[in-house]
């Protein structure tokens, strides 16, 4: 019985924290989609070659293919542009799956061992399989980070216990490092560390249309699936017991959000390589936004963690031009002070 009114105390605190935000959510969503498509513009129109606004609209509905402006906004920045999108999309919300079914707050993508585990796929990629298709190098993304997963899952859970987020962290550390490592050791050998030194720094320079065509299927769908799968991790967010005495079939929805995740993270860290701390960074200020209701902080974390990756990237273009400095260098400014935050926070509480 008390088990009982525990279980429906959580889930109507959770409903009522739902109800106090009202609509707040909706202008925090609506006015970072505004903020994504201001970006867009002046990420387009800045650069090494700055272009005006006027000539960005022309060149966007009014393709001119013998104007070189046309040209570098049509063919070289608005791609880059839209995988920054995506992929900061796809990354905050992995990260967000990540931190509520496991209930770590410091899960992320690049901490858990799933960017190291296709960068290490990616390597043998590049030495055996030189020259094959875009799609078949994301399907080598997201084989290795499957491994990665899954290696460091199994090295976690041998032990129980209340240290279980800081153990899958330090899992997660050693993991990715060995695949760090055998990824560098590859390159070397095989002579194709400048293929991989691209892919380690993490950034959307390279992207292109073919690209985003292969790309944009799977991130929708992993984005959709994860709305769909929302309610089910803000029950798993408040711990499998809670959650199998509301009547959620945990094994099921933990293998959909495992699968959703390697998606999105697959088909990301294929097109931007080893961008990390997205997925760190946007749950937490999403929660912060929104409350604990996945429901909300699963839009709110596509919408701003795509935020994140436009301001990076435009960033990476325009502070030292006409060099560019690597996204995954900028998002670690922050990134690194966040997570040793949390982490100070996590060990106190433990």
């Amino acid at each position: 019985m008390k088990q009982t009114n525990e279980i429906a105390q959580s889930h109507q605190l959770m409903q009522k924290k739902k109800k106090d935000r009202g609509w707040v959510p909706w202008i925090i969503i609506l006015t970072g989609v505004g903020l994504i498509f201001l970006f867009m513009v002046i990420s387009i129109a800045k650069g090494a070659a700055n272009i005006s606004t006027i000539t960005v609209w022309d060149a966007l509905f009014r393709f001119d293919s013998e104007n070189t402006q046309h040209l570098i906004v049509v063919d070289l920045r608005l791609p880059r542009v839209i995988a920054s999108v995506m992929v900061g999309a796809s990354l905050a919300v992995a990260g967000a799956i990540m931190q509520g079914t496991t209930r770590n707050p410091m899960a992320d993508s690049g901490l858990m061992g799933l960017n190291a585990g296709a960068g290490f796929a990616l390597s043998i990629c590049f030495a055996f399989f030189p020259g094959i298709s875009y799609i078949k190098t994301m399907l080598f993304s997201f084989l290795g980070a499957a491994l990665g997963a899954f290696m460091v899952n199994t090295m976690a859970s041998r032990r129980s216990g209340e240290d279980a987020p800081m153990r899958l962290v330090l899992a997660g550390a050693a993991v990715s490092a060995l695949l760090i490592a055998l990824s560098q050791g590859i390159a070397l050998y095989f002579d194709v560390a400048q293929s991989i030194m691209f892919w380690t720094v993490g950034g959307v320079a390279g992207s292109n249309w073919m690209q985003i065509r292969i790309m944009t299927p799977w991130i929708l769908g992993g984005l959709l699936a994860a709305i769909a799968l929302s309610h089910a991790i803000s029950l798993l967010s408040l711990g499998e017991d809670v959650a199998r005495g509301l009547g959620l079939n945990t094994e099921v929805v933990g293998g959909l959000c495992s699968l959703v995740v390697l998606i999105l993270a697959g088909a990301s860290v294929s097109v931007v390589g080893s961008v990390g701390f997205v997925g760190l960074i946007i749950p937490h200020l999403a929660r912060y936004l929104v409350g604990v209701d996945y429901r909300w902080v699963i839009p709110t974390s596509a919408v701003l963690g795509a935020l994140l990756m436009v301001l990076a990237d435009l960033g990476a273009r325009t502070l030292n031009p006409p060099f560019e400095i690597p996204i995954g260098a900028l998002i670690s400014l922050v990134g690194v002070p966040f997570f040793l935050y949390v982490a100070r926070k996590q060990g106190r509480a433990l």
